[in-house]
């Protein structure tokens, strides 16, 4: 008899997780055994030794820690649970960083009816799913491997202090607000730029809005 796979689900809009679960029940074998709504809370239920999950199935721009900031967390946590990534964005940008974080598979919200079982069943067999949509990107990025991509991954950190930079703080209200010194902001300014090949701070803007940091 085929174990049970155990799941948990984290996205901020109720009707989609209970979209999933619904097409889940559908599969001998598979059971989801705990829900979040952000970030945070998925954290805090994997905490829960319990629950034991195989696989997390994540949104990408959860509130309060977006999925693609958790999936450090969850890797230093529980370093044996796969991560689906699934989002509405079919944007190749998304797909470098949450593979290039270490996502198992990333899945567009449209395909869910006709492609979340296959997913699932590839990433239990240890196989990278990607949308089909996106099978081209994902291409691209194995031929120019994980630290060539186009959308270098940034520290959690750094991540922060991007926000904060297209929200437009300077360095001094980034250091107030992080808990850090000035010093070690413009460290982490410098290095994001390096990786991302920014000269300007309009160009950190852009990348915000582009990637979700900010509206």
């Amino acid at each position: 008899m085929m174990d049970t796979y155990r799941i948990v689900l984290a996205d901020d809009h109720s009707l989609f997780r209970q979209g999933l679960k619904s097409i889940l029940r559908q599969i001998p074998g598979l059971e989801v055994v705990g829900e979040a709504s952000d970030g945070l809370e998925l954290l805090e239920l994997l905490k829960n030794k319990k629950l034991d999950p195989q696989l997390v199935i994540l949104d990408i721009s959860m509130p309060n820690l977006r999925g693609l900031e958790a999936i450090p967390e969850i890797r230093a946590c529980c370093p044996d649970v796969k991560l689906l990534i699934v989002t509405m964005h079919a944007d190749k940008e998304y797909l470098y960083q949450a593979l290039a974080a270490g996502g198992n598979g990333y899945f567009l919200k449209r395909d869910a009816d006709k492609e979340l079982i296959s997913a699932i069943e590839m990433i239990r067999r240890n196989k990278t799913y990607v949308s089909p949509h996106l099978s081209e990107d994902l291409a691209d990025f194995w031929a120019h491997g994980r630290a060539g991509s186009s959308s270098p991954a940034l520290s959690n950190r750094e991540r922060q202090v991007l926000k904060l930079i297209a929200e437009g703080s300077s360095n001094k209200e980034i250091a107030s607000s992080l808990f850090i010194s000035v010093h070690t902001v413009e460290r982490h300014r410098a290095n994001l730029m390096k990786k991302l090949d920014f000269k300007k701070t309009a160009d950190v803007v852009k990348y915000a809005i582009k990637m979700g940091y900010i509206a």
